[in-house]
């Protein structure tokens, strides 16, 4: 039943009406006319009416009297994030996975609440794991009573613990097989109907750095692409589906050259995911001409598209950019800025190699821009001297000695060979693809390169203070598994047609709240309004929402 205005000539009246289903049709009755709208309201009894029925409504009388300020909270807890990623948590069949691998093995803490709580920390506020055992403490989390600091580290460390005796055959030449390798897989089997296609992967690889004493052989000095050679490192290799699904991640000493990681992986797809048709996707530092040799002595060949050193391999600097052939266009310049980013592609075969030259008419504007602006401040800075550009990377390459002297000047010649780079980038291939497919995958790769945007800085990866191989190796993975529950919100998001923000998303989710309250001697939960995208993201992970007021089990707060 439900109020209605009836409007009758200049005025309105007020009906208590109820939905009835007559012959499949739902149709309305009137079971009360109370009165004209404006009278019952000018004389009150349409608010005394309301606060007479109010006695009978419990739930609205505890809502109202809550909102009026009137029941100061005995409690509040925050519960959406919790709602959200402990369904997806299950969903994804970790629970049981867990179960499984630990058993037999005697902790006195419930290890898997230990890494569901690393993983959620990590996903919603990131930072030090030290702040996590404190942080649950405003949240409805099950299990974690006796949850301390050292039962996390424990935790990470068991996921990063190497297996025994047998259990390493498989392992890379760089680390042994571990716990968490155990999971990745069984994570891939639980969820291969999402799977049944999948040829094409992408790879990628960065580094994270140690602070403090770092990692006791898996942190090494290598080339550091956070430009923090001072500190050791290790590697992070990622592999993600053609859909952007985190498949597995490998964690290799800091020294580990990117050349020599593919081929390893490509045997862990094939050998303990089962993924026998494979084409790679990676950046141009994977490629080798022993690389390349290697993918085709499997059986089948493993196919791949390779992103190409453009300037320091002669072969793609002279023949393949020296072709003459017109390119192909697939997407015009943009109109609109939804529009798809300008593509021009062409092949060019050199024996029995075939290249795909990119085009993008917009990067090459930029790169033209940019490339004149430097050479033109290099000229103005040259006529008050020299000393201080040596030391400019930006000039060096635009720069040469004066026969006979000490002095610089400008190279034109470099000036004019770097204009042929504009816009321009190079992929390597075996597959059958037409170039514009080729294109098209290889610029999928940002899926990987945004991957370790958020492992690395939305959930706080970096820097390390761990000392142990172990619990670094089990740290790094609980951001993998942050990155998954992540990723399958967000393609739940996308089937529903919702685009949201992260960031946002996850300050909608902290919002919602249960507020606990003592009212005619009983205690009572108010779950606060949904507000923003926390609706959204509560429906697409397929939680139930109760009542919005309950009575406490047990009586008071």
């Amino acid at each position: 039943m439900f109020f209605r205005a009836k409007k009758s000539g200049a005025y309105q009246y007020l009906q208590v009406v109820e939905n009835q289903r007559i012959n499949g049709k739902v149709r309305q009755r009137v079971i009360a006319t109370v009165g004209r709208v404006d009278l019952l309201a000018a004389s009150g009894e349409l608010d005394g009416l309301l606060s007479s029925g109010a006695r009978f409504a419990q739930n609205v009388s505890i809502l109202d009297a809550h909102r009026r300020g009137a029941l100061p909270p005995a409690k509040t807890i925050k519960v959406g994030p919790v709602w959200v990623f402990e369904r997806l948590w299950k969903q994804l069949g970790i629970p049981e996975i867990l179960e499984q691998l630990l058993d037999g093995r005697k902790y006195e803490f419930p290890v898997e609440r230990a890494i569901f709580l690393t993983v959620l920390h990590r996903l919603m506020c990131g930072g030090s794991d030290r702040a996590a055992e404190q942080w649950c403490r405003d949240y409805a989390m099950e299990g974690m009573d006796g949850l301390a600091l050292h039962h996390l580290y424990r935790a990470m460390a068991w996921l990063g613990e190497a297996l025994p005796g047998g259990g390493q055959i498989g392992a890379t030449p760089f680390a042994p097989r571990c716990h968490k390798d155990q999971i990745e897989e069984a994570l891939f089997a639980h969820r291969r109907d999402l799977y049944s296609g999948l040829e094409l992967v992408f790879f990628d690889t960065t580094s994270i750095y140690f602070e403090g004493e770092g990692g006791q052989t898996v942190g090494r000095r290598g080339h550091n692409k956070d430009h923090r050679p001072d500190l050791k490192q290790m590697v992070v290799a990622a592999v993600l589906s053609d859909t952007g699904q985190p498949i597995c991640c490998e964690l290799w000493p800091g020294n580990t050259a990117d050349v020599k990681t593919l081929i390893p992986v490509v045997n862990r797809l094939r050998e303990k995911f089962g993924i026998t048709r494979i084409c790679i996707v990676a950046d141009r530092g994977m490629i080798s001409r022993e690389t390349i040799a290697e993918l085709g002595r499997f059986d089948p060949p493993v196919h791949y598209i390779l992103g190409a050193r453009m300037r320091a391999v002669k072969e793609v600097r002279q023949d393949v950019l020296g072709d003459a052939g017109p390119f192909e266009e697939v997407y015009g310049l943009k109109q609109t800025s939804k529009d798809p980013s300008p593509l021009a592609v062409k092949e060019v075969r050199v024996g029995s190699r075939r290249y795909v030259v990119c085009r993008n008419e917009d990067e090459a504007k930029k790169d033209r821009a940019d490339r004149e602006a430097i050479v033109e401040h290099l000229r103005q800075q040259l006529r008050q001297g020299d000393k201080s550009l040596v030391g400019n990377k930006g000039y060096q390459r635009y720069l040469k000695t004066v026969s006979g002297s000490r002095r610089f000047e400008v190279d034109e010649q470099r000036v004019q060979e770097e204009a042929k780079y504009d816009g321009l980038w190079v992929l390597q291939t075996d597959t059958a693809l037409v170039p514009r497919d080729v294109a098209l995958r290889y610029k999928d790769l940002w899926m990987v390169e945004a991957g370790f945007r958020t492992l690395k800085s939305v959930l706080e990866t970096r820097p390390v203070w761990h000392k142990c191989d172990e619990t670094i190796r089990g740290h790094v993975f609980c951001s993998f598994l942050a990155l998954a529950l992540q990723k399958e919100l967000m393609d739940r998001l996308a089937e529903h047609g919702w685009t949201v923000e992260w960031e946002r998303l996850k300050a909608d989710l902290e919002r919602v709240e249960e507020i606990t309250v003592e009212a005619r001697g009983l205690g009572f939960v108010i779950r606060s309004q949904l507000t923003g995208d926390a609706g959204k993201a509560i429906q697409a992970a397929g939680v139930a929402l109760g009542p919005t007021v309950r009575v406490l089990e047990g009586g008071g707060p």
